[in-house]
């Protein structure tokens, strides 16, 4: 296991220097003798003084990436030396799960969780991956870090059933479902070699703030630029709307033979089917209207780069015909997002980040499941843009902003 406590022995000191003083300031938020640790500061925190890659925002399974280490940032109480945390929600799927029996419920669980972790080391070209934890004790702080993988589900053993859901194991951890919570929680244990420092908890962290002040030492954390929705990203959702005929509400779905699953639509005239990488990232007409120069007009000459997270850069341009009124002229600004080849976008979107297998539909269900509908596209200039996922939602909060 690769420790990044290891690799930057140099940066150990004023880590837990800056944890030392963050520890100082508990009671602003908790009368506990254990040090309070805000998750985000915990994430921001880590990646400030290992200089490493801040994942945190984007709802992956990783919180932070060092070269192709994924590093999984948690924080929380440790009584003793042995405390179940949480490291997944299945809330979309608990009507599926809690019917299941025991040895059901395991494998569907740790399936579900692995492909959480498969979708995030796809997505930013992460080899391996360790958790990373803060753990608190009465004014006390131990930091260390341990294995973060796959659920090894061949090797599923020792099964148990409770009221409150299962317990089983795997080949290297302990694991927990809840029914009620529909959460998944891992056993963590505190190994030999582990960081452990005392901290000093001030009883009036108000007053030791406006001495900081007064003498000015607070380092301020310099802004990012701030990106502006439609000239330096956009938002595009992964399905499409049609209306429940019950209550006349639309409701989210994905098209079964357009946008992800083009593949599925009917063979052109002289073919006898599909290829099983034909896909589209669907661009709603609504986006073209409220930003019409964000993408270049659906023509062939309009070839522009398409940069992944890891990296790689793919050939795109629109595609399927779209014609929109901007100031009353007609525009063929296209419906789609596609690459050259098309199965690079398939093999990226469909088979690392949603895990789904040749042949298999994509549906609102399986992006729900997987956790995210939406992607954001990055423009740097109009021959270079980037893709990531966006969480779910995305493109409402987006279009409603």
């Amino acid at each position: 296991m690769n420790s990044i406590l290891d690799i930057n022995e140099n940066n150990n000191i004023e880590y837990i220097k800056l944890l030392t003083v963050i520890a100082k300031l508990s009671k602003l938020f908790s009368n506990s003798s254990a040090p309070f640790l805000q998750y985000r500061i915990a994430e921001n925190l880590f990646c400030k003084c290992y200089d490493v890659v801040n994942l945190s925002r984007k709802d992956t399974a990783f919180d932070a990436k060092y070269g192709n280490i994924g590093i999984g940032i948690k924080t929380f109480v440790m009584p003793s030396n042995v405390k179940s945390e949480k490291i997944a929600e299945f809330n979309k799927l608990s009507s599926e799960l809690n019917v299941l029996n025991e040895k059901d419920l395991a494998e569907r669980v740790s399936l579900e969780r692995n492909k959480r972790i498969l979708s995030g080391m796809f997505l930013d070209g992460i080899e391996s991956s360790i958790y990373h934890i803060i753990a608190r004790k009465t004014n006390q702080w131990i930091v260390f870090e341990t294995n973060y993988d796959l659920i090894d589900i061949k090797n599923i053993h020792s099964i148990k059933k409770s009221k409150a859901g299962i317990q089983f194991k795997d080949s290297k951890n302990d694991y927990s479902y809840n029914f009620s919570k529909s959460t998944l929680y891992r056993k963590f244990e505190i190994p030999l070699k582990s960081y452990s420092f005392p901290v000093t908890i001030i009883n009036d962290p108000f007053d030791f703030l406006s001495e900081v002040l007064e003498n000015k030492t607070i380092e301020i954390f310099p802004k990012e630029k701030e990106l502006i929705a439609g000239i330096d990203f956009i938002i595009l959702p992964l399905y499409g709307y049609k209306k429940n005929l019950l209550n006349g509400l639309n409701e989210r779905f994905v098209y079964t033979s357009s946008g992800l699953n083009q593949w599925h639509s009917k063979p052109r005239k002289g073919q006898s089917s599909r290829g099983l990488g034909e896909i589209y990232i669907p661009v709603p007409s609504k986006i073209h209207k409220l930003f019409p120069d964000f993408f270049p007009p659906n023509l062939k000459a309009n070839i522009f780069d398409l940069e992944i997270p890891t990296g790689e850069i793919f050939k795109a341009k629109m595609c399927q015909d779209q014609m929109i009124s901007i100031n009353g002229i007609k525009i063929n600004k296209g419906k789609g997002l596609m690459t050259n080849p098309n199965k690079s976008l398939s093999i990226w979107l469909l088979r690392n980040l949603l895990q789904l297998a040749e042949g298999e539909l994509a549906t609102i269900e399986k992006l729900e499941n997987i956790g995210f509908d939406s992607v954001v596209i990055y423009k740097i200039d109009k021959n270079h843009f980037k893709i990531d996922k966006a969480k779910s939602n995305s493109y409402e909060d987006f279009i409603n902003e």
